[in-house]
């Protein structure tokens, strides 16, 4: 019988997971079935239930499922997606189940090597506090800039998420800080939204200050829903960067907890990237 994972979620009808999934297990000689499954709103428990008792292997989760998720991984949960408080890949190992979060490798690994952008020793704002940029927060403190600093509309959420990561900070010798949505702080070389602030055509919530010239201004979102973000960074003089590589990044994360293997995602963004610009055509 063929391996099967899905992604679940609800939408979930416009996830390119299926197709990096199945482009990486076509590159490492990997056989297995990968479908996008929209699970709804108060049947999460219930559908993954059903995929692992049918012998699935494992699934990924999306919105707005990430925290039952979480919730149903109990004690197998990894460090990082205990520290997140959320989970987007489930493994299933006969009666064990292994949740953890990859957004944050993704995120990192995404800025580090394929936009050749060190964070080590760079001052780096991440807007937003909520379930993305808790995914996120602790790989990027592991990347050891020389400075952390999170912005929220909601100041308590903020520091709810900081106090949640400090003794993380501590340990790689980051400072960590909060500041308020319209005095974050100026000139930094990364920042990060984490934010849906694109989505309803809504303003950029920080002051443009915040970016130094040349800084990375990476949107959590691809697609439509980045193009606000994206168009104002480029505005103000920064290199603006969506998050189809942290997609794929995370997906490359995932597939090696599931098969030991690590895929070439180098090559797969570059193909997702040529195949979205063919369909805007």
């Amino acid at each position: 019988m063929i391996d099967r994972y899905c992604v679940m979620g609800n939408p979930v009808g416009h996830s390119r997971s299926p197709w990096i999934h199945t482009r990486f297990a076509e590159l490492t000689g990997q056989s297995l079935q990968y479908v996008a499954q929209r699970v709804p709103l108060d049947g999460f428990a219930a559908a993954v239930s059903a995929l692992r008792d049918g012998g699935g292997r494992g699934c990924n989760v999306t919105v707005p499922f990430k925290f039952e998720a979480a919730a149903f991984a109990g004690q197998g949960l990894t460090p990082r997606a205990t520290l997140a408080g959320a989970c987007n890949t489930l493994r299933f190992e006969g009666d064990a189940i292994l949740g953890d979060n990859t957004d944050g490798i993704g995120l990192v690994q995404d800025i580090v090597v394929n936009a050749a952008t060190a964070l080590a020793g760079r001052r780096v704002l991440l807007i937003g506090a909520g379930g993305a940029a808790a995914g996120v927060l602790g790989p990027l403190l592991q990347a050891r800039p020389a400075v952390l600093t999170i912005t929220n509309r909601t100041p308590g959420k903020a520091r709810q998420l900081a106090d949640r990561h400090a003794a993380l900070a501590a340990v790689e010798g980051v400072p960590l800080h909060t500041a308020g949505i319209n005095d974050p702080g100026t000139g930094y070389d990364v920042v990060i939204n984490g934010t849906a602030s694109s989505l309803g055509g809504g303003d950029v919530p920080v002051p443009a200050s915040v970016l130094r010239e040349g800084a990375l201004a990476c949107d959590m979102m691809y697609g439509p829903a980045a193009l606000g973000f994206l168009n104002w960074a480029a505005s103000h003089g920064a290199v603006p960067r969506d998050g189809l590589g942290m997609l794929v990044e995370q997906a490359a994360e995932a597939f090696r907890i599931w098969r030991g293997v690590r895929p070439p995602s180098a090559q797969v963004l570059a193909e997702l990237r040529e195949r979205m610009a063919r369909e805007a055509a």
